[in-house]
């Protein structure tokens, strides 16, 4: 799940492991998504999740904000995470 999170930060890191480019092992590479042990890893997969729930018409809770709702005619959805 954490690599789904759009960065709206530029973000780079050293090459990893087994991947490094023969002649270019000094450079760096530009993340465009978030990774997993990146530090805003868990608040930009959260940003990415509560985007696309809304879409679906789901509405944060006020109080706690790990729970939404989606309400339609009679029917109501919880999600809570």
């Amino acid at each position: 799940a954490f690599l789904n999170g759009d960065l709206y930060e530029d973000v780079y890191m050293a090459q990893p492991e087994g991947f490094v480019t023969k002649g270019k092992e000094h450079m760096g590479c530009h993340l465009n998504k978030s990774i997993y042990g990146l530090k805003q890893a868990s608040r930009q997969w959260y940003l990415k999740f509560d985007q696309i729930i809304r879409q679906f018409g789901f509405k944060e809770n006020k109080k706690d904000n790990c729970i939404y709702a989606n309400f339609k005619e009679s029917k109501f959805i919880f999600l809570i995470l």
